[in-house]
Parts: C-alpha cells; structure tokens; sequence
C-alpha cells in the first residue's frame, strides 16, 4: 500500500468522524424533510411536464389520424371520378399520415407508462415524507430525552455522593449530641429541683425540733440547779432577747454539723 493511499484513508477517516460528531441528529432529520420535499416537488413539476407531453401527442396522434382519414376518403372520391393517380396520390398520403400514427401511438404508449410509474413515486414519496415527518418527531423527542439522561447522568456522576452522605451522617451525629445535652440539661435541671425539696424536707425536722426547744423556753419554768443564776441586768433583759441569743447558739451548733 503506498503511502498516498494511507494518507487519504487516514483523512477520510478523519473527515468522517469529524461530520459524524457534528451531526445534530434534529437538524438532519429537519434538512432531509426538507430534501424529500424538494424531490417531491421535482418530481410533480417532472410529471406535469409529462403529462403535457402526453397531450400534445395524443393531439398530433388524433390529428394524424384525422389527415388519413380525410386522404382514404379523397382517394376513393378520385377513384369514382376516374383519376386513378390522383388516387394512388392521396393513398400515399394517408399512408404517410398513418404510419406517423402509428409512431405517435407508440410514443403514447411509452408517456402512459412513464406517467403510471410517476404516479407510484409519487404516491410512494407522499407517503415516505408522511411517515418521515412522523418517524422525525419521535426521533427528535427521544434525542432530546437521550441528551437530558446523559446530561443527568454527567451531574449524578459527578456528584460525590459517598462524601454527602457522610455529611448528612456528620449532621445527625451532632443533633443526637445536641439532643443528649438537651435531656442531661433537663435531668439537672429537675434533680436540682428534686434535691432543693429534698432539703427543705429534710430541714423540716430540725425546724419543728427549734420550735419545740423555743417553746419549752419560752413557756416552762426554770429547772432546779440546771441554769446559774442571772445577773441583774440579765433579770433585767427582756425573754425575747435570751430567746434570740438561744436561738443564734443553736443556728452555730447547726452550721457547725
């Protein structure tokens, strides 16, 4: 193989798959409607000039025989009146008239043909572009359908997907958290709440015990030989007084504990 044959196949080659990537599958489809319907209107403009020929023939073929007609009948006319080369003359010319009707019926023959094979592609056309335009309509919307999936599929593939579900795996990590802390802060809150009543019940005891004490301090008589005796300014100082010293003693002893 020479190396010039190489060279063009390998141009060709890339020719080809340059107009082969550059065809948009809609706008071929739209130019090949178009050249059908070119060739459709072609193809009438072939068969009306057909058909005037065919007329104009079958005229000449009528008006031939026509003209020998009229020189049979101008032979006999000279044969009645004796003129038999005035006969033989007009015979002569119906024969020329005849045989020229003959080759325009031949050629009527051929145009009839040629206008019933005309007719079928035509026919056959009409139907090919019909059918065509509906094939092209498909053809486009599932182009169109195939270039969406594609460009879809490009974007879902681009997509990183591992690392978005891993965020969303992050972001429901840490509303879990935030809603642990939430309860731990709530169970605080409600056992500090818990442990305040706890204490005021628990102090509830000491407080009737200080109401008893006061009560026996303020309202009973002094025990023999318990308590030394008072001064005079002590006698002197209002009960109150010695309650609230009493009472300060007995708050110390309960700090104290």
């Amino acid at each position: 193989m020479g190396l010039f044959d190489r060279l063009s196949r390998v141009v060709r080659a890339n020719v080809n798959d340059l107009v082969s990537k550059a065809e948009d599958p809609e706008k071929v489809l739209e130019q090949t409607i178009v050249d059908m319907g070119e060739d459709l209107v072609q193809l009438k403009q072939a068969f009306g000039q057909t058909l005037g020929t065919q007329k104009r023939t079958e005229g000449q073929y009528k008006q031939a025989l026509g003209e020998a007609n009229k020189w049979e009948q101008r032979a006999k006319l000279a044969l009645s009146k004796g003129d038999e080369t005035l006969a033989r003359e007009a015979l002569v010319r119906k024969k020329a008239q005849t045989d020229t009707a003959t080759t325009l019926k031949e050629q009527l023959d051929q145009q009839s043909g040629q206008i019933e094979t005309m007719k079928r592609n035509l026919t056959a056309l009409e139907s090919k572009i019909s059918e065509a335009k509906t094939k092209k309509n498909m053809l486009i919307a599932r182009a169109k359908a195939a270039k969406a999936n594609e460009a879809l599929q490009q974007t879902m593939s681009g997509l990183n997907t591992s690392g978005s579900m891993a965020a969303f795996e992050r972001m429901e990590n840490k509303v879990m958290d935030m809603e642990a802390r939430s309860e731990a802060v709530a169970d605080i809150g409600g056992a500090s709440l818990e442990n305040q009543f706890a204490q005021l019940e628990s102090g509830s005891g000491v407080e009737d015990e200080l109401a008893m004490l006061k009560a026996e301090i303020t309202g009973s008589a002094e025990p023999k030989g318990a308590l030394p005796e008072a001064s005079s300014s002590e006698k002197s100082a209002p009960k109150d007084e010695v309650v609230d010293a009493e009472l300060e003693d007995l708050r110390r002893q309960l700090d104290n504990l």
